[in-house]
């Protein structure tokens, strides 16, 4: 009698080949087994097939599968099964539920999204991703490809509108509509499921001179180009370059070379380059204003009589014509700009409690040098600064050397000009001054010594000199060997 894998095997070859003969003879048996064989397979193909046994509960898990839009598992639909009658296995009714959610699927679940057209200066698409500590900004200009990204340490309000204006003024210009999700630090709320965008959001749309727009609840696939511009900016820059643990500063650094990179590859998607498409959206993309706009808090403060203003324990300096105004203080990316009527008068790098930030241009220019004028009140103090510069110098280095007699001697050193003339005078308070001599005795000696007086200067250039060769005499010629 025939294996059931023998029978198989007859099978096989027959359906192979064709003939007994053949069928015999690759399985090794007679042609009339082979043809019994295979006539026994042809007539029991013509039985009617067998029911399964959950085929009285297939409607009611179709039913649960429409009504939960597929969602719920076998694990939760066996209990109502078994309620209804069936009596079958746990593995034989995942089998009947696999079946139905495949019908449910191909009926109402997958109907395929229609491809997105995008027309051009009409979308940007904006979206956070985060890996570590780092959180990560893409958007992607819809007809040329053209992506941005930009990293901050969060991922709120402030730091989205300020991602995009840099992508602003990244581009030069300014797209119709701006798509991203229902991101929370954008939404206010959520009115017959459309979103409400917050107040500093519509104002951040009116400067720039854009429409907001929010995807569906749960239709990531809308701005599915943003979606996988997250994932490459991930794999592709992030992790080679280790910046999960390098800082949002460091990472924007690396950002523009990147850009430049895969802005200027063609895309596999449109066959083009980026930016060499984006030539011809350029001029259709908006205006961008003169000014950026703040976004954040802003701290209002009045301007000192030192042309300060304190913020966080700090002080920070202002033009000097601003002395007494009010003005808002803003913080952005740790510096802080400081701004009146709209417009920004300073900026300045964050500075601990208690430290100053000065800029010497707001007070004109550089801090001046200490200067403690030489005020002559005696009379004797009148005359002798009547001899010019040199005198006040004379006073200033007495003065700093301890000389506690230079009161008494300013009387003495100013009459003798009486007796010497005034250029004799002057000179002998310069050599005084040089030389750190600072009592009229020691003016008076200097005045009698006159041109005697050493007066050093500087080393000058060697003098060379051609001197008269003298005749010698060898060494030999000292030689006592000849006296004996």
């Amino acid at each position: 009698m025939l294996s059931v894998r023998k029978r198989m095997d007859i099978e096989a070859a027959y359906r192979e080949v064709g003939t007994y003969r053949g069928a015999a003879e690759m399985c090794d048996v007679d042609p009339k087994t082979v043809k019994r064989v295979v006539s026994a397979k042809e007539s029991s193909s013509d039985t009617p097939e067998r029911t399964r046994n959950y085929e009285g509960v297939r409607e009611i898990v179709a039913a649960k599968l429409a009504s939960t839009r597929g969602k719920i598992t076998a694990k939760r639909l066996l209990p109502i099964a078994r309620a209804a009658g069936y009596d079958g296995s746990a593995r034989n009714f995942r089998r009947l539920v696999a079946e139905e959610r495949a019908k449910w699927k191909r009926s109402v679940g997958a109907k395929g999204r229609r491809p997105g057209v995008w027309l051009p200066g009409e979308h940007l698409l904006f979206d956070w991703g985060e890996l570590g500590r780092l959180y990560i900004f893409c958007a992607v200009l819809a007809f040329s490809r053209v992506r941005f990204v930009f990293f901050a340490d969060n991922c709120g309000a402030e730091a989205t509108m300020e991602a995009l204006a840099a992508c602003f003024e990244y581009l030069g210009g300014i797209p119709k509509v701006c798509l991203t999700d229902r991101m929370p630090c954008l939404r206010a709320d959520t009115v017959a499921g459309l979103v409400v965008p917050t107040p500093d959001y519509v104002r951040f749309a009116t400067h720039y001179r854009f429409r907001p727009d929010f995807c569906l609840a749960a239709d990531p696939a809308s701005k599915g180009l943003v979606e996988n511009c997250v994932g490459y900016v991930k794999s592709d820059l992030v992790v080679p370059e280790e910046l999960e643990d390098k800082g949002a500063a460091y990472a924007n650094e690396k950002a523009p070379v990147w850009m430049a990179e895969v802005n200027n590859q063609v895309h596999s998607e449109i066959c083009a380059v980026p930016l060499m498409r984006f030539k011809d959206e350029r001029s259709l993309l908006g205006e961008l204003p003169s000014l950026r706009p703040l976004v954040g808090k802003m701290e209002v403060r009045k301007v000192d009589k030192l042309s300060c203003v304190r913020f966080a324990s700090g002080r920070y300096s202002v033009p000097n014509d601003h002395i007494g105004r009010q003005v808002q203080v803003h913080v952005r990316r740790k510096t802080v700009e400081i701004v009146f009527l709209g417009e920004i008068i300073a900026s300045h790098e964050l500075v601990a409690p208690g430290e100053t930030s000065v800029k010497d241009e707001h007070y004109g220019g550089p801090r001046p040098a200490p200067n403690r004028a030489v005020r002559a009140k005696t009379e004797a103090e009148k005359a002798f600064c009547a001899l010019g510069d040199i005198a006040e110098e004379f006073i200033r280095r007495a003065a700093a050397a301890g000389a506690t007699k230079l009161a008494s001697d300013l009387k003495e050193l100013a009459a003798l000009e009486s007796a010497h003339g005034r250029d004799v005078l002057v000179a002998a308070l310069g050599v005084a001054v040089e030389f750190g001599r600072y009592r009229a005795s020691d003016v008076r000696s200097i005045i009698e010594a006159g041109q005697a007086v050493h007066r050093p200067v500087a080393p000058g250039e060697a003098v060379v000199l051609d001197l008269p060769k003298a005749s010698t005499r060898p060494l030999s010629a000292y030689s006592t060997k000849d006296l004996s």
